[in-house]
């Protein structure tokens, strides 16, 4: 049976360092997430998942379902998420953005990125770079999530820093992208009027969330029969009854 899911796809938590770090656990997230309504979410830090095990575990009493993700930054400094059903599937891109990603964190300058444990325990300070750009180009970073089943969805196209559009001007022809997100700023309606030419693409939008009252603020509804890649592929597609609803 087909049912809407609401869903905010693009979170970040503490091992961002960018990031409230006195709210953006994943507990806090996984509450939040709740109270608000929303069935799906994907937490998708700077060039690593290591905190989803933290957020799997935070909402196994819930009915909320979380997603791996990660927002890599490819070679042209353009952010795409990456979305996975699967911890192993998340963390195997991982190790290859870990191999392309150079430089290590200035705690002072970036800030703290923060690795806990189910029970909110800190169980390291990650040293790399999270914040910087891999080594990888964009081609690379789409066909890396895609060899492990995931979905590639370039984020926040109507910005004016790290986006597809800001940094190219365009979508190569070719690019395998999934979908495009829209920055809660903008919406939906307002990206498909000022970017007619990206009308061949799903578009949805996500909250980019760095602080627990961000979460939820702009979410995608989707019509499917169950909250995983492989229902939201079918809805990106707009095939078998699957489709994106819209804003919610």
């Amino acid at each position: 049976m087909l049912r809407a899911y609401r869903a905010d796809l693009h979170i970040h938590s503490i091992l961002s360092p960018c990031t409230e770090i006195t709210e953006m656990s994943p507990r806090a997230i996984i509450e939040r997430s709740v109270q608000i309504g929303l069935h799906m979410i994907a937490v998708c830090d700077h060039n690593s998942c290591e905190n989803y095990p933290a957020l799997q575990a935070a909402s196994r009493t819930t009915d909320l379902a979380v997603l791996a993700g990660m927002e890599i930054t490819s070679q042209e400094e353009i952010h795409i998420l990456g979305l996975f059903d699967t911890q192993e599937s998340a963390f195997a891109v991982q190790e290859v953005v870990y191999k392309n990603l150079p430089g290590e964190n200035d705690e002072k300058t970036f800030g703290c990125q923060v690795v806990v444990n189910e029970h909110e325990e800190v169980i390291s300070f990650n040293k790399k770079l999270l914040i910087g750009a891999t080594t990888l180009p964009l081609e690379a970073v789409v066909e890396l999530i895609h060899s492990r089943g995931g979905i590639a969805i370039a984020s926040h196209i109507d910005r004016e820093a790290y986006s597809i559009i800001s940094q190219l001007g365009f979508v190569p022809p070719g690019l395998t992208l999934d979908a495009l997100e829209a920055s809660p700023s903008m919406g939906l309606d307002e990206a498909r009027r000022r970017f007619p030419a990206l009308a061949s693409f799903p578009l949805i939008t996500s909250s980019d969330a760095h602080s627990l009252d961000g979460i939820g603020k702009s979410s995608t509804a989707f019509l499917m029969a169950a909250a995983n890649t492989r229902e939201m592929k079918l809805a990106l597609a707009g095939r078998e009854g699957r489709k994106v609803l819209g804003v919610r």
